[in-house]
């Protein structure tokens, strides 16, 4: 039997997709589910796999070419194929430990042996992260840097040297073409700054007892929840409890229409390789700490693995990103479109502050909030991030819904 192996559908606003690579050749034999192609859209790379053990019989889409969904990309022939028991150890089933088709072929593609490599996933499974970075060790200890082995000059007495003149051009340039994920990326972000008036308002937060109640229970609420407690979950209580007090920043506009937006979906910038995505947490009103921490754990390894879907980054009516946890002391981030606000995190430092007459130190966040100018009056902006703040020095007001 034969089978057209077809583009996924592609939500409508994808409206093509980038053919970056296939993993099988013509007449390669194929198990069910090894991974034939990959195709590159403006948010997420789509993996796509064989539906059956056969054989490739005919590529129709070249690496590079352009697709749109239901375009044919090779035909199939569904055979039955003894599987024999690998020979090297990546490929084997371990059911502790399974390994997806990707993961599968960059071990063969590479010559690695996943028990060689340590897992940062859930359970310590192997994700498709660490094994490219295994492979860009590789590289970096491989590639060697070969400079021109120069003959020292002796001058002779009563000689002038002639000028030498460079042996090699040490200014190299690569010139490489944009993804199509940094290239939407780019073309948002020059949407924002074009389309909106955008302006920033900046405060400080003392997070000395957030840390302290952290530091108080985080092993009991690991014990218990089997994820850690970390400092993203405060936030993203902490600006649910503000938009729900100043409904204008969860609003966003349509023309000449304003739509207020009756739930409180928040969208967690991500940092990839490829640039920035933005997943998100629906209902996040109705998680609760560790509801919140296991949902930003899941997209994390589902961005090291390649397996986030476009349901993860649709909508998003709130953005909230940290780039203290690259050392930024303060910047001013840019919207997401056609959200009206989005709150940066920054590096927490130790700073002396006055207390009650007395200068102490304390540790210390700067806060920033970008808004809509069209949308959003200063004074809803200041009063927003006023909120987080006091929701974050009295954590009591979230846990007590005060």
């Amino acid at each position: 039997m034969t089978l057209k192996i077809v583009v996924p559908h592609l939500p409508e606003s994808v409206s093509d997709a980038t053919l970056i690579a296939w993993h099988k050749k013509v007449g390669d034999t194929v198990l069910k589910n090894d991974s034939l192609v990959d195709l590159e859209t403006d948010k997420v790379t789509l993996e796509v796999v064989a539906p059956e053990s056969g054989i490739l019989r005919e590529i129709l889409k070249t690496d590079g070419a352009i697709v749109t969904s239901g375009d044919v990309l090779a035909m199939f022939e569904v055979q039955k194929i003894d599987i024999k028991t690998p020979k090297i150890s990546e490929d084997s089933d371990d059911f502790d430990n399974p390994l997806t088709p990707s993961i599968r072929r960059l071990l063969r593609e590479y010559d690695l042996n996943a028990a060689e490599i340590i897992g940062t996933g859930k359970d310590g499974r192997l994700t498709k992260a660490d094994v490219l970075d295994v492979v860009n060790q590789r590289a970096l200890q491989e590639a060697e840097v070969i400079l021109p082995v120069v003959a020292p000059v002796v001058a002779e007495p009563l000689k002038e040297l002639e000028p030498t003149t460079p042996a090699v051009n040490l200014r190299p340039e690569q010139r490489v073409p944009m993804t199509r994920l940094r290239a939407k990326v780019a073309e948002r972000l020059l949407q924002a700054q074009q389309n909106a008036a955008m302006l920033t308002t900046f405060n400080e937060v003392n997070m000395q007892n957030v840390m302290d109640l952290r530091n108080q229970y985080k092993t009991r609420f690991e014990q218990k929840h089997s994820v850690k407690l970390g400092f993203m979950s405060f936030f993203v209580k902490a600006s649910i409890e503000a938009l729900k007090r100043f409904p204008i920043i969860n609003a966003s506009i349509d023309d000449n229409d304003i739509i207020y937006h009756g739930y409180y979906d928040i969208g967690i910038a991500v940092s990839t390789e490829k640039g920035l995505i933005v997943p998100v947490l629906r209902d996040a009103d109705q998680l609760d700490f560790a509801g919140i921490e296991q949902s930003i754990v899941e997209f994390g390894e589902k961005t090291r693995s390649g397996r986030l879907s476009y349901d993860d980054l649709k909508g998003g009516t709130f953005t909230i990103t940290n780039g203290g946890v690259f050392g930024s002391m303060l910047s001013t981030p840019i919207l997401n479109p056609p959200q009206s606000a989005i709150l940066g995190m920054h590096a927490i430092k130790e700073r002396a502050v006055v207390e009650n007459g007395q200068i102490v130190i304390r540790p210390i966040m700067y806060l920033a909030l970008s808004y809509d100018h069209r949308l959003v009056d200063g004074r809803d902006a200041v009063q927003f991030l006023v909120t987080i703040k006091e929701c974050l020095e009295s954590p009591a007001h979230l846990l007590l819904n005060i």
